[in-house]
């Protein structure tokens, strides 16, 4: 059941009879929020509950009990199972509610910042990007310097870059140089190469 204030949450009502029922209903459309009995027929709420946060689509849900069982241990189990609350029967309405607008306002939060998170992930990987697409493009301008006094040197500049990432990738087979050849490590080499005659582009023609 996802609940709340009208001002804050649109009410949406569903109810499940069993467990399978309500991971098949929250599987088809994910709720604010989920009112949870343990005893239920064929799986209790505490292996419903296991199940949806084991589940990285439905992890995030908060998941309240309610419930006429009132031993500590039965408490203890429902939060090992990943429940935010847990509420015994007979139940107050307004604690009840009061409860469920907490963690929906809680809920709310965490998704704004994991919206925000994701947000700048992609920002950072974006501008990651861009900076290697000009990095190498300097690079390939700085070299081609080189192929513009000598064509020869030109070629020899692109098959020495070549050379250097084939030699890097099967040394990096040897136990003796895996460690630093990486994959990082061998895409710097491989850009690197081509610079290694930028020196003659200062040398007079004379």
């Amino acid at each position: 059941h996802a609940l709340g204030e009208p001002h804050l949450f649109a009410k949406l009502q569903q109810a499940a009879e069993s467990g399978a029922d309500a991971i098949a209903l929250v599987n088809e459309g994910a709720p604010d929020l989920i009112l949870l009995d343990v005893m239920m027929p064929h799986m209790d709420g505490y292996e419903v509950c296991e199940r949806l946060k084991s589940n990285p689509e439905t992890a995030a849900i908060p998941v309240i009990f309610l419930t006429a069982r009132t031993a500590p241990e039965d408490e203890t189990h429902a939060f090992r199972c990943g429940a935010v609350d847990f509420i015994t029967k007979p139940i107050n309405p307004d604690v009840v509610m009061s409860r469920v607008h907490a963690h929906l306002q809680a809920k709310l939060m965490a998704d704004l910042l994991r919206d925000k998170n994701d947000f700048l992930e992609h920002e950072v990987q974006r501008r990651t990007q861009e900076l290697t697409a000009i990095q190498d493009v300097t690079i390939r301008v700085m070299s081609s310097l080189a192929e513009t006094r000598d064509n020869e040197t030109g070629n020899h500049i692109r098959r020495t870059q070549h050379y250097v990432q084939s030699l890097a990738r099967k040394l990096a087979e040897h136990p003796k140089f895996s460690t630093y050849l990486t994959p990082a490590t061998i895409a710097m080499l491989y850009k690197s190469a081509p610079l290694h005659d930028i020196g003659k582009v200062g040398i007079p023609d004379a």
